[in-house]
């Protein structure tokens, strides 16, 4: 059993900015010959999270309107009230979606369905350079 770790970064626009990772996790399993185990995938910060959807238009604006009912921008958080950066809504985001997803990796290839993409959400409340952390573990072919 081995443990095979990338990172790679992703520029977001914040204000709930979706972006697909499904290329990079795919790569890093082609390029690194993975065979059959677990990728875990995580993103570094408390105003960020990764998970899966359709990545289609519709849904780029659903999840959003979604999350604007559960967590509003123009509430009061306390977080606001300690740190006076305006993200509270952004934390509270980020742990409801959470800022990881495993997905099992079965005969060289990433196992999910058709229509499901890996997405990086970022809901702070500025353009930030997001760290995405791959890591494997499983056999591989090397």
């Amino acid at each position: 059993m081995k443990v095979v770790t990338r990172q790679f970064q992703k520029s977001t626009r914040g204000f709930n900015d979706m972006v697909d990772i499904t290329h990079e996790t795919e790569q890093f399993v082609a390029e690194e010959n993975l065979q059959e185990g677990q990728m875990l995938v995580f993103v570094n910060g408390a105003t960020a999270s990764i998970g899966t959807v359709e990545f289609e238009p519709g849904l780029l604006k659903d999840i959003p309107d979604m999350l604007e009912r559960i967590a509003p921008m123009d509430m009061r958080y306390h977080h606001n009230d300690t740190w006076h950066d305006g993200n509270g809504y952004a934390h509270a985001r980020s742990t409801l979606m959470g800022p990881t997803v495993i997905l099992p990796v079965y005969k060289s290839r990433l196992v999910r369905g058709t229509w499901q993409q890996i997405i990086l959400l970022d809901f702070d409340n500025r353009p930030r350079t997001r760290t995405i952390t791959l890591q494997f573990t499983g056999e591989t072919g090397s």
